[in-house]
This record gives structure tokens, sequence and C-alpha cells, in this order.
């Protein structure tokens, strides 16, 4: 069984907890079993509408790229319950499990109590009102946290500006700056618009040249169009390159959008290089598409990785790799490409950064998440990316925009 199906499975359970809470929480407070029975019935029927609208054969296959009035009052609450609710089940479980442990030890001990036999007291109802407080509280959190990475977290953006010291980076080199864009997944809720925002605080900047690294779509290839047009205006004297993503090969426009951003002047490195040139001294830039060992999702597994790049490499310069996916790095850096530039992760996208970093979910398909990344050989950087996919939530992994400072070391 996938990831993915357990993740379901999970999801179903989840719903049916929520369902039964629900219906103890009316049958607590109205008192007629008909009236409940409606009420309960009402919130089931739109709960079935919300589903059906935004995962079920009635939802709408055009993603638009414009935030819509169906989406913000529809999708958006839907989507946040979805994420939110499912957490929220993990989280109370361990609490039902004691509750339902201590419930069970009280009824023997009142039990054995009345048939005579001598026992202490029983669990203090001060105590036991804490407990049941902590576990509303902690029930309570992913609610409040969905809702914070839906309205603020997944706009609260990040320019980093990380120092890249490179042994063997030429003297016209030093101080060169490079933007990275990544992860763009237009749709509602990164309309043409906000990415338009993101393109014009890139070129304040000022780096030397732009990079993009890919995913600029997500399923829907109609929207290739737009997010290139919403690209156009980036400008930087070096010029901008990119590479393609998993998604952008999962919507089956790597030709087309490569095509595209060819008429809006920026060039898409598939598999080859491109020298960057100042002074007489040059840097070696490469892209690939995106390549995996493993199998994810549609795109098959690669044999060997970076395979078709070997041939490119120029061991007399400084080589920067674009690669959507970060677990190129290992074999980057066993080849000696001194700096690969990655997205693909969000940064886990749902991260608990401020209590441990580990705590991520991409960290089940990847020890690369975020920021920088070094061994023997080569360093890596994992852009965050400025896009969602599924949820348009962020908690604890902010969108990012990266302007790398180079330098000698």
């Amino acid at each position: 069984m996938s990831i993915f199906s357990i993740i379901l499975l999970i999801f179903g359970v989840s719903q049916v907890y929520w369902a039964w809470r629900g219906y103890s929480f009316a049958a607590a407070r109205i008192r007629s079993r008909g009236r409940r029975l409606a009420v309960c019935g009402l919130a089931l029927v739109v709960y079935l509408l919300l589903y059906q609208l935004n995962m079920g054969a009635w939802r709408d296959r055009v993603t638009p790229v414009h935030l819509t009035l169906g989406d913000a009052l529809l999708s958006a609450p839907f989507l946040w319950w979805a994420a939110s609710s499912l957490i929220a089940f993990l989280v109370a479980i361990p609490f039902d499990v004691s509750r339902g442990i201590v419930g069970g030890v009280r009824w023997v001990l009142a039990r054995r109590r009345a048939a005579g036999y001598p026992l202490g007291p029983l669990q203090s109802p001060a105590r036991r009102d804490f407990l049941e407080q902590v576990a509303t509280v902690a029930t309570a959190a992913p609610f409040v946290a969905g809702a914070y990475g839906l309205l603020y977290g997944r706009l609260n953006l990040e320019t980093t500006t990380p120092a890249i010291r490179l042994p063997r980076l030429p003297r016209a080199f030093d101080g060169f700056r490079i933007c990275q864009l990544s992860d763009i997944h237009i749709g509602p809720f990164m309309p043409a618009e906000e990415i338009r925002k993101y393109a014009a605080i890139a070129n304040a900047q000022k780096a030397d040249l732009i990079v993009l690294t890919g995913d600029f779509v997500t399923f829907d290839p109609r929207t290739q169009h737009a997010v290139v047009e919403a690209l156009s205006g980036l400008r930087a004297p070096f010029g901008i390159y990119g590479c393609l993503g998993n998604h952008d090969a999962w919507a089956g426009v790597e030709d087309s959008i490569t095509e595209l951003f060819r008429q809006a002047g920026v060039r898409m490195l598939r598999g080859a290089r491109v020298p960057i040139a100042a002074h007489g001294e040059s840097f070696n830039l490469i892209g690939v598409d995106f390549q995996s060992q493993r199998r994810f999702g549609p795109s098959p597994p690669v044999p060997h990785v970076l395979g078709n790049i070997e041939g490119l490499i120029d061991r007399d310069r400084v080589n920067i790799l674009l690669s959507h996916n970060p677990d190129t790095f290992d074999r980057a850096a066993e080849l000696g490409i001194d700096l690969s530039l990655a997205g693909h992760t969000h940064g886990g996208q749902a991260a608990l950064e401020f209590i441990s970093p580990e705590l991520a979910p991409s960290r089940l398909v990847t020890p690369y998440v975020a920021g920088w990344f070094g061994k023997p050989g080569g360093q890596l950087y994992v852009n965050r990316g400025i896009g969602t996919i599924f949820i348009p939530i962020r908690i604890g992994a902010p969108p990012e925009i990266t302007v790398y400072n180079l330098a000698r070391a």
C-alpha cells in the first residue's frame, strides 16, 4: 500500500471520528431526537456537497489562475478542514485512548468498592478537569495552526541571502549574485497577480542572474501560458535560466512551456549547459529535468542519476547545477559539481521547525528539505518555493526567494 493510500485511509477514518464527535456534541445540547437528526443530517449534506465540489466527480478540472469567489468561500474552508481535522484526529486519539483506559480502571475500582473492598480515593475531579482542558487545547491547536497557515503563513514571503563560498570561483565573480525562484504552482491560491508581485520582488534584488527551478504548473497544462506571462517581466544582466520540475512533466508541458519561456527570453536548460562569462572568465551553468532514483508518482526511476550531464561538466571551471529534485545532490557531489540549486520540497510546507528541524513531512522522501547542505565535492541549497500543492497552507516553512552571494573561499 502506498503512502498516499495510507493517508487517504487515515483521512476517511478521521472524518468518521469527527462525525461521531459532532453527533455527541449535538446530543448533549439538542434534546429533541428529531431536531438533532435534522441538524446532523443537514451538516452531513453540506459536508458531502463540499467534498464533491473539491475532491469528487463534480469537481471542475479546469484550474483557475486567479482567486475565484468559489475558491475563497468553498475550496479554502474545506481544504483547511481536511488538513486540520486529519492532524487533530492524530492528536486526539492518544487522549481518547488514555481516557478510555482511565474510565475502565475507574469502573473496575468502583465495582470493587461496591463489593466492599477497601480502596483509596479515585482520581480527583480537579486533575480530571485539567487533563480534559489539555486534551481540548491540544486537539484545537491544529485547527488554529491551519487557519494561520492558510491566511498568513503561505503569504509570509522570506527573502534569504546565503553566502556561498566556492574555492574555484573566478575573481570576476567574487560578489556575483544569483536570485532563485522555485515551485510556482500557479493556481487559485498562487494567482498570476501574486506571481507578478514575486517577480517584481526578485527584480528589486538587483541580482546578476535569475534562475527558476521548476514546477511552474501543477496538473493543468492550460495554466502554462499564464505562468510564463506572469514571469516574463523578470530581468537580470546575465539573463534568466531555469530547469523543469516533476509537475511540469506530469502535466505534459515540458516541450511547450520550454518554447513559451524561450519566446519570453527565458532559457530552460534540459540536459544542457551555458557559460556565464564576465571579464574573460566564466562558470558553467547546467540544468536538468526532474530525475529520481525511485519512482515518484508517474515519474519512472532513473537508473543513472545525472548520467545525461556527465559530459557537460567542465573540470576547469566552477559548475553550478539547476536540478528541481534535491536528491540529485549526492551524485552531483560525486561528479564534482560545486553548487546545486534545487526546490521541490516546499520546505516541508507544513513543518514544525520551531520544535525541531526534523519535523517536516518531506523528510519521509528526502533528507534535503530546506536550506544549505554540504559534503565533500559540493554544496546544495534547497529553496522552499513560493507555491503550495493540495492544501494551500504553509506552517513553519514560509515561501522563499533566495539571493545567493558568491564569494571566493
